[in-house]
């Protein structure tokens, strides 16, 4: 899994915000990938009116909504996140761009995202015959792209997030609906989640993912669980990303990723790098002491988890 970046994933210029070009800037003395594609897939998942509606928006500096912030230079910038995500699909590799992608929807942008970049990945995949598991460890719902593969079953979405916390939904008996049943998988973490109650998340609900079979694994990846993250209170540390590749080399063939949160510019840099190395199957890269869950916190955690578990059995063994 190699990391592939571009430039102009600086030049989405979001002023004061979260989301901002320093999340990258650890990483800008690699290479300049070459994408190119990402337009003529926009309409994979999005509407022609809300595309022209973007780089309309994008031209003039405007939000799309209060939270996702554009710049002259936006839509470039998020038509080349949509091409390089194709690419890391094809190659296995992990797109490191901006603006991320999973809280966009169809018609209208969320949480920063202007274009579904994971989305369109998994469509472009399903479209050539391919079962996809798109696999979010981001903090936050992917609500985008739980809402656009909710009602089939060629791509599965299967998401660990904190819960309450942004976008305000993704809970356990949110599975599907209509030939989509039982192919959403949601795990409500609750807040103060520690390393020891991720990985048990992961663990837990791997089976559904190997039972899905699928061809190749798509990963949201979002860093935003971790620690010191400033957006959510969740505890994780960068030896869980780690883990995770590990998991995921260990069990799937054919893996690529695209970044999505993760708002920590010290922290950042060392999760993504972990993660890859996990994939890759070679040392980990840095190391953090662990952290545990409150018997509280943990017994909450475990509620979730029976009524998650009941509410996907009828189509899953666990």
């Amino acid at each position: 899994m190699n990391l592939l970046y571009h430039p102009i994933f600086l030049q989405h210029d979001t002023g004061m915000h979260p989301e901002s070009p320093k999340r990258l800037s650890a990483f800008a003395d690699l290479p300049a990938g070459r994408f190119e594609g990402g337009e003529e897939y926009l309409e994979l998942v999005h509407t022609r009116d809300y595309i022209e509606s973007v780089k309309y928006a994008c031209s003039q500096g405007m939000h799309l909504d209060p939270d996702t912030a554009t710049s002259p230079q936006s839509y470039e910038a998020a038509v080349q996140a949509v091409a390089a995500t194709i690419q890391a699909a094809g190659n296995g590799d992990f797109a490191l761009v901006r603006p991320p992608g999973h809280h966009a929807y169809p018609g209208h942008a969320s949480g920063f995202c202007l274009f579904n970049n994971v989305a369109i990945a998994a469509r472009k995949l399903a479209r050539d015959g391919k079962r996809v598991l798109i696999f979010d460890f981001d903090g936050h719902l992917g609500d985008g792209t739980s809402h656009i593969f909710f009602h089939q079953n060629q791509i599965m979405y299967w998401s660990l997030h904190q819960y309450p916390a942004f976008p305000g939904h993704g809970w356990v008996n949110e599975i599907g609906e209509g030939a989509g049943k039982g192919f959403t998988v949601n795990v409500p973490l609750p807040a103060g989640s520690g390393d020891d109650v991720f990985m048990d998340a992961v663990q837990t609900f791997l089976p559904v993912a190997l039972q899905f079979e699928p061809d190749v694994v798509a990963v949201s990846a979002g860093f935003d669980a971790h620690l010191y993250d400033p957006l959510l209170d969740l505890r994780v540390t960068a030896g869980s990303f780690y883990a995770i590749g590990q998991i995921l080399r260990e069990n799937f063939k054919n893996i690529f990723a695209t970044l999505e949160g993760g708002y920590s510019i010290e922290q950042l840099p060392k999760c993504i790098r972990n993660f890859a190395a996990g994939v890759n199957g070679i040392a980990m890269p840095y190391q953090q002491e662990p952290t545990t869950t409150e018997k509280l916190i943990r017994e909450e955690y475990d509620r979730r988890v029976s009524t998650g578990v009941k509410a996907l059995s009828p189509y899953w063994k666990f």
